[in-house]
This record gives C-alpha cells, sequence and structure tokens, in this order.
C-alpha cells in the first residue's frame, strides 16, 4: 500500500546566491539559462495565440550525492491561506502553461555539485485567451520521505521556477471586494481589558492582468466620526488573474459601544471598488445585566400592584354584609 504524502513546492523563497536568483531549497535551485543580455530572476515570456516559444531551464544540484528528478510544468495560483504564489502537483488538471510548456526530458538524474540544462518548448494554443497566463517549470524530486507524527505522512520536496507568460491581445485589469465581516472579541466586564475586532473580506482579481493590489480600511462610527483609517500591508502583491483569496485584519482598540460601518477600498492601476459592512459594538454582560435588572424591577412592580389590588379587595364590605333598608309596617288601626 502506497504511503500517503504531502508534497512541498519550494518556489523561489528568496534571493539566494544562487545562479540567476535561483529558486533554492538548499539542495537544488532551478532557474531560467541566462540570456545572451543578463541573468533571469524567472521568465519572462510573451507570445500570441497560435505562437510556439523555446527556452532552457537549468537544474542545480547542491549535494554531493546524484539527484534524480520528475521535470513537469505547471500552472500557478494563489494560497488561500496568505495569496501567496503557489503551483499545481503533478497530477492536477491544466490549462495554461501547465498545459502548454513540455520539458524536453521528463525525468533527469544531477550529479553531485553539477547543474544540468534542459530545453522545453511552451506552444500557445490559437484559441487561447489573451492576458497574463502565470506558472512554472517545476523539478520534483520523486523520493518520499518519511514524515513524523501519528499519520506517518511521507513528504517530497520539489522547487519551481516562475513563468510569467502574456499572450497576445486586449488586456483587462480588474479587481472586486466584498463579503466584509466584522466580529466582536470585547472584555467581559467593559473598561478592563483591550477591545478587539476581527474584519475579513474577500479580493478576487477579475481580469486577466495579473495585479499588485492594494486595500484602504476605514471605519467610521456615530456620526460620522473617524475610528480608523489605515492601508492594509498583509495584501498578495501578485493577485493572479480568476483568483480569489479571503483574507483577515485585526483591529485592535475597537470600540465597545459604537454604531458605525467599516469600508474596504481595493484599488489597482486601472481598478477600483469598495465593499462596507455595518457593525454594532456592546458591552453585551452589561447589556445582559441590565436586562435582568430591568426583568427584576419589572416582576417586583407586578408583585406591587398585585399585592395592593389584594389589599383593596379585603378592605371592601363583602355583598352579604350588606342590608338593604325594610319599609315600615303600619299597625292595624283600633275599631271603635
Amino acid at each position: 500500500m502506497r504511503k500517503p504524502y504531502v508534497l512541498l513546492l519550494g518556489l523561489l523563497l528568496g534571493w539566494q546566491a544562487a545562479p540567476a536568483h535561483a529558486a533554492d531549497n538548499g539542495s537544488w535551485s532551478v532557474y531560467p539559462v541566462a540570456s545572451k543580455v543578463a541573468a533571469r530572476p524567472y521568465f519572462y515570456l510573451s507570445a500570441d495565440p497560435g505562437q510556439t516559444l523555446t527556452d532552457k531551464v537549468a537544474v542545480q544540484n547542491k549535494t554531493g550525492r546524484p539527484l534524480t528528478f520528475r521535470l513537469y510544468a505547471a500552472d500557478a495560483y494563489n494560497t488561500a491561506r496568505d495569496g501567496g504564489f503557489a503551483v499545481r502537483t503533478a497530477g492536477e488538471h491544466m490549462l495554461g502553461v501547465g498545459a502548454w510548456a513540455k520539458p524536453a526530458k521528463s525525468r533527469i538524474t544531477v550529479p553531485g555539485h553539477r547543474t544540468v540544462t534542459v530545453p522545453f518548448t511552451l506552444r500557445v494554443p490559437d484559441g487561447a485567451a489573451p492576458g497574463d497566463h502565470p506558472g512554472a517549470v517545476v523539478a520534483l524530486d520523486e523520493r518520499v520521505d518519511p514524515g513524523s507524527g501519528r499519520l506517518a505522512l511521507g513528504v517530497q520536496r520539489a522547487v519551481g521556477a516562475r513563468v510569467y507568460l502574456r499572450v497576445g491581445g486586449p488586456t483587462l485589469p480588474a479587481l472586486s471586494v466584498g463579503q466584509v465581516h466584522l466580529s466582536h472579541h470585547q472584555p467581559l466586564v467593559p473598561g478592563l481589558g483591550a477591545s478587539t475586532a476581527t474584519i475579513s473580506y474577500t479580493l478576487r482579481n477579475t481580469g486577466n492582468v495579473t495585479l499588485d493590489p492594494k486595500v484602504e480600511l476605514k471605519a467610521r462610527g456615530l456620526f460620522g466620526r473617524t475610528l480608523l483609517d489605515r492601508e492594509l500591508t498583509r495584501v498578495p502583491s501578485e493577485l493572479l488573474p480568476g483568483q480569489r483569496v479571503r483574507l483577515t485584519e485585526t483591529w485592535h482598540g475597537a470600540p465597545q459601544l459604537d454604531r458605525g460601518d467599516v469600508t474596504l477600498t481595493a484599488s489597482a492601476p486601472g481598478t477600483r471598488q469598495s465593499a462596507s459592512a455595518s457593525f454594532l459594538a456592546l458591552p453585551w454582560l452589561a447589556v445582559a445585566l441590565v436586562f435582568a435588572a430591568g426583568v427584576a424591577v419589572g416582576v417586583l412592580l407586578v408583585r406591587a400592584r398585585r399585592g395592593r389590588v389584594r389589599r383593596s379587595v379585603r378592605g371592601r364590605p363583602s355583598p352579604r354584609a350588606r342590608t338593604t333598608p325594610s319599609r315600615p309596617r303600619s299597625s292595624p288601626s283600633a275599631r271603635p
């Protein structure tokens, strides 16, 4: 029985001191072969529908023993957790670069401390949609390292060189923001402790080009008072076409008693959109205590009223005790 595994893709995790700023995991690196002009950090390609491109990828083994890799092309996407750049695994369905690019060799063995260069061909189909089609050329170590923990999951590692492909035709930058939700986290006793709020929202690239979005957060309270106004930093720097991410932002020092709304404005060159949500901040423990006190006072008032009614009824004379005055009887007159 095959062990389940987790595939970890170390895609361009930094700008290490490797050739052409390679994507590197410490054991091997993958990078574009330098052009005649200069080294390239990534593959920047442009083509029209129906055009075929050729290029070369280099795989460098940094260990002292031979390593065998599976080479394949993959589509890119944004991770749901933080919007980071990631690529599909070899078994997933590909629609862009992953379906159009084919390395000359699907498996290679790289000797220790050596580099192997592999050509690849990228054929853009006639009906390809215009705009950006990001992806990567991936070198996957097919060995499964033993994992730890109760599930004993194995781990496969891969490194990929990013491919930024733009297909000729009309480009449309479009961005949407929505599904704004705010939840409060308040201290049990008002005034004793800080209040925070978590604002969640969905950011989506509805156009056909990669965007570097900026998101502004504004919060207003009663009478239009400005409570918060800042630009968010936990936003993906590359929101790929057609991708959607769910993001959160923490608001420290949120009001404990107020009513208002929060507005998120997302923008990128050529596109801008806003979405809002209302909020009601109440110290719920204090509200519950006031409500309980009101109920108790109401019960006491009702009991007091009933007591007054009972006492009033007891003080009235009973209907049986009431007497009706009778007419005096006339005595018979004496006869002579």
